[in-house]
């Protein structure tokens, strides 16, 4: 994370001449390393080091060895930071970000307590007021990568651990899909357009679908991937944030707590699904090969795919199907979302017929991030027929660039204390509560039944590498008479 996410987005900040004069970035984990050795592996590992910008850029990274869940490494980092504090001769603003595997997330807040890191630089730098004295918490923000915790109740115990040591207005819990140009856009095509917002709604819209396909393995990260899976690593948090965009109401106000109200509101709104009911409407799946990676305990029942079929009851968005799926090993790397409307082909075209699927609106999140409208047009020719064609637009060809990087608009929000691209923890709940049942309904579809003689079968479907998913993620949405598309 620190070495392909953040060191990049920080240095491209750098050279944006975003992050002022006096910065220090500090690394801290348990090898050794000198300042420049750590900065060199940073730069080594993307291949900064051959900008030309990097060497004045490393000039502001610093090491600090220590374990996760022992005092000495903190002490030894307040020291570092009180050297940083004296030089500037002022309260300098802490950022903590836990880029770590997300078991040590309890034994560093733990620690941040314990040896009062959490407060900040201390009195010695407080600001003082005609009035009072500000807290030094305001000085102190926490930063914490998804997955928040394995299901609901280990999320509740890390955010009441984080509450008793943070304010919220400190805590960032990062889901970098909320800082991507197109889901942040999504805000401004639906509500700035008024020809979307009168059909935005179950009068019009037959259902939605959310693809996040990746034709990647897990890679390197089998360690960390299994046991954890894709519904808890990708489902749980971009599915669902995804999700929300969609279906959330417009908010009161373009603050950061109104566009959290309407996606927390929306979250919540999707219907629970019952833990003995699970396999009418999820599908899991693993890829073949998947238990040969590194990593990987050989009997794994690691899920590599999930699709699901949701429903967000609420007035606009009563028994509109969501489908969503998320898959590794895919045919190709894919992200987007496509509402597909109820196809009502006119009296006036009834004998010439009409397209299966009629117009379909497509945010493009990944790759060539877009929107793509699909319309009935007639086709050329002497004779009326009918056909499907798109209108495509492309933040590349219509503004020149992709836009900002989703870390880099992640920090920069940070720095500035803006959190409306950044979970709530209510969000959290809600969205942990609904995926818990069905972590606890695949539990129970592999216990053996008490009353049977045979025992269940517990094996995960399998596909192919390059495939699209089980065949019982196409009958999940074929039986309803749709297709994915």
């Amino acid at each position: 994370m620190a070495q392909h996410k953040l060191i990049p987005s920080l240095f491209s900040l750098f050279k944006q001449g975003e992050l002022g004069q006096e910065f220090f970035i500090i690394g801290f984990a348990r090898r050794p390393f000198t300042d420049t050795e750590y900065a060199h592996m940073l730069g080594d590992v993307t291949e900064l080091h051959s900008d030309s910008k990097w060497a004045e850029f490393a000039k502001n990274i610093y090491y600090q060895q220590g374990l996760f869940d022992e005092l000495a490494g903190y002490e030894a980092l307040i020291r570092k930071l009180n050297v940083f504090d004296k030089k500037i001769g002022a309260c300098i603003t802490r950022l903590f970000y836990l880029a770590t595997p997300p078991d040590n997330y309890l034994a560093i807040l733990e620690n941040l307590k314990n040896s009062k890191l959490s407060e900040g630089c201390g009195p010695a730098f407080a600001k003082v007021t005609a009035s009072k004295q500000e807290s030094v918490g305001k000085w102190v923000r926490i930063a914490i990568e998804k997955p928040f915790g394995r299901d609901l109740d280990t999320a509740k115990e890390l955010d009441m651990r984080l509450s008793e040591i943070f304010e919220e207005e400190q805590i960032y819990r990062v889901d970098h899909y909320l800082g991507k140009e197109t889901v942040q856009n999504m805000i401004a095509f639906r509500f700035a357009n008024n020809i979307f917002e009168p059909v935005w709604n179950n009068n019009y819209i037959d259902h939605v679908q959310i693809t996040f396909a990746q034709d990647e393995g897990i890679e390197k990260r089998g360690k960390f991937f299994d046991g954890v899976g894709i519904m808890r690593d990708v489902a749980q948090n971009h599915l669902l944030q995804l999700l929300a965009t969609v279906a959330m109401e417009q908010p009161a106000s373009f603050s950061k707590e109104g566009v959290r109200d309407a996606r927390a509101e929306a979250i919540k709104a999707i219907r629970p699904i019952d833990p003995n009911e699970v396999s009418q409407s999820i599908v899991r799946g693993q890829y073949k090969d998947y238990t040969a990676e590194a990593g990987v305990a050989e009997n794994s029942q690691t899920e590599t795919y999930v699709a699901m079929k949701l429903f967000v009851d609420t007035p606009r968005f009563q028994d509109v199907p969501f489908y969503v799926r998320a898959g590794k090993k895919m045919p190709k790397e894919v992200i987007e979302i496509s509402i597909v409307f109820i196809q009502t082909c006119h009296l006036l075209f009834k004998e010439y017929g009409c397209p299966e699927i009629g117009n379909v609106l497509t945010i493009r999140i990944q790759p060539d991030e877009g929107i793509k409208l699909r319309v009935i047009a007639k086709q050329p020719g002497g004779k009326v027929a009918l056909g499907a064609v798109d209108m495509n637009f492309s933040y590349h060809q219509a503004f020149g660039n992709h836009g900002i990087d989703a870390y880099e608009k992640l920090l920069m929000d940070i720095f500035k204390g803006d959190q409306m691209l950044f979970n709530r923890s209510d969000e959290l709940e809600s969205s942990w509560k609904l995926i818990s049942h069905i972590l606890k309904g695949w539990s129970r579809l592999a216990e053996p039944d008490p009353a049977s003689q045979d025992e269940k079968d517990s094996g995960i479907p399998t596909y192919e590498s390059g495939t699209w998913g089980p065949e019982l993620a196409k009958k999940l949405i074929e039986k309803d008479g749709k297709k994915w598309l």
